[in-house]
């Protein structure tokens, strides 16, 4: 199971590189993903409830039609933590 310390900025930026596609804001990994349709955005939104679920992660999110932004962080460590880099991976695996 993945470790819920907080990590501080330079492990979290030594580490946005296993996870492409996401960057590092106000205390958390965001990425924007886009879709060709709202079914498409709102079907992979699913596929990441499923992949949060198991985790016991969840993300904060948001769609807008064809986007889907996600921010990750691990609100009882009050910040980025090991679980945040698993589900981004995982969430990128879905999105293809």
């Amino acid at each position: 199971m993945p470790e819920r310390r907080k990590l501080d900025d330079s492990e979290i930026s030594d580490r946005l590189s296993e996870i492409p596609g996401w960057g590092y804001e106000d205390g958390s990994l965001t990425r924007e993903f886009q879709f060709d349709n709202f079914v498409s955005a709102f079907g992979f939104m699913s596929s990441v409830a499923l992949l949060a679920e198991k985790l016991d992660h969840h993300p904060n999110w948001s769609n807008v039609y064809n986007t889907v932004s996600i921010a990750l962080n691990t609100h009882d460590a009050g910040g980025v933590t090991d679980f945040d880099f698993v589900l981004a991976s995982q969430i990128n695996e879905a999105a293809g």
